[in-house]
């Protein structure tokens, strides 16, 4: 075969190869795994960009496993009535994030230092010992990935 032949052999094996390849990669678009996610709020100013970071996250992966994990100042969003800047309502977001499967945590040693109540917060707000510690946990032991909004 002549030089130009192998030169035509090759391209045509390559081009096999790549559109192979790329017939490949939908599958892997079609196959989405589920994600695990902590989000980190310590600052309840960041609460709206955070729970529209969630419920995008979630409209790309409705399979993924989120937990946000309030402390200090970013417990204040999941206080019953707490309201944005604007003057709306936190919990119809929270209401609906939960319904996806959404978890948010709430800093017990928070509670503590700042002489607040359980009772305090809307229903979907469930209560860890330390924030940090259970930022800590998730990540470490549980595979979870670290968003900060």
């Amino acid at each position: 075969m002549s030089k130009l032949g192998n030169w035509v052999v090759a391209l045509i094996a390559t081009s096999a190869l790549v559109l192979g390849g790329c017939s490949s990669m939908g599958d892997l678009t079609n196959n989405v795994h589920p994600d695990k996610v902590v989000y980190h709020v310590n600052d309840s100013s960041h609460a709206i960009a955070t729970l529209r970071n969630v419920g995008n996250h979630l409209d790309v992966n409705p399979q993924a496993q989120i937990i946000v994990v309030t402390h200090a100042l970013g417990v204040d969003f999941l206080m019953d009535g707490a309201k944005d800047k604007n003057g709306n309502p936190y919990n119809p977001l929270v209401e609906n994030l939960t319904e996806r499967g959404v978890t948010f945590d709430v800093c017990e040693i928070t509670l503590k230092n700042r002489s607040m109540d359980r009772k305090s917060f809307l229903p979907e707000a469930k209560f860890v010992p330390s924030g940090v510690a259970e930022i800590a946990k998730l990540q470490g032991r549980g595979g979870f990935a670290y968003l900060k909004p």
